[in-house]
């Protein structure tokens, strides 16, 4: 294929990403919109280079012919999650989705890889709508833990230096760190309603200290800049050493002061 082919069929696939990727980023936002814990920490994506497409369809002797049917990964995405225990939930979201159909799974996780590479991969069927119509494509879930992806990339990059011959003493210590990574996700995971308690918390916090800075910014466009200049020095107090229950009575003060001045 020209150049301009390979943009033209890289096109479904590069819409299929940003859709992808809106999509599930999205499930987070309403988790944290409605004060629920999100198994998505966060969501990236991207479209497989013309050079790494051919190389892969050169390893497993594809034709080009093949590569919209055979190479599965063209379009990738992946999802971050903070513990173990929410990957199974986020493959579980995948499969119950009704705009796309899971083609089949790859459970890296349970079954690690001999260099210690954990993952828990999903092929999907995606309906993307074009100018000319519906092309369904192939895309890949990559769903793995923020240290299991931590590894993976340095794994990644060490692959493109070595040109996938990365030396034994090298793969040895590449090894070990990833079941470090491993034990890591294990101990954060025995401590894991500890850490969703501490992040709720400071959620709240954060919620609480936007209104309480809205209303100082509503009594400064009412001209009360004495009422604004205490209330952000209370405020400013607060977030040092206060608690929820004082960063509430903050609030309503301010919310009292406004309706006052109304």
């Amino acid at each position: 294929m020209a150049l301009g082919e390979w943009k033209t069929f890289l096109i479904p696939y590069q819409q299929a990403v940003e859709e992808l990727k809106v999509k599930f980023k999205s499930i987070r936002k309403e988790c944290r919109k409605k004060n629920e814990y999100s198994p998505i920490e966060f969501v990236t994506g991207r479209v497989k280079e013309i050079s790494s497409i051919l190389e892969k369809a050169n390893k497993f002797n594809i034709p080009l012919d093949r590569i919209r049917y055979e190479v599965e990964d063209i379009a990738g995405i992946r999802i971050m999650c903070q513990f173990t225990s929410d990957i199974e939930k986020v493959v579980e979201i995948i499969r119950e989705r009704k705009d796309m159909e899971v083609v089949y799974e790859k459970d890296y996780v349970t079954n690690v890889k001999n260099s210690g590479y954990r993952s828990y991969h999903v092929i999907i069927k995606y309906p993307v709508n074009m100018a000319e119509g519906q092309k369904n494509i192939l895309a890949e879930f990559q769903i793995r833990t923020l240290a299991m992806n931590f590894w993976a990339t340095i794994e990644h990059s060490l692959n493109y230096k070595y040109k996938h011959d990365i030396p034994p003493h090298i793969k040895l210590k590449l090894k070990s760190a990833a079941d470090a990574a491993f034990n890591l996700d294990e101990l954060m995971l025995e401590i894991k309603d500890e850490i969703k308690d501490a992040q709720k918390l400071f959620e709240v916090k954060s919620s609480l200290v936007s209104y309480i800075m809205d209303n100082i910014l509503i009594l400064s466009s009412m001209g009360k800049t004495s009422d604004a200049n205490i209330y952000q020095s209370q405020l400013n107090k607060v977030i040092e050493e206060g608690e929820v229950f004082e960063l509430n009575k903050l609030l309503q003060a301010t919310e009292k002061t406004i309706e006052m001045y109304k």
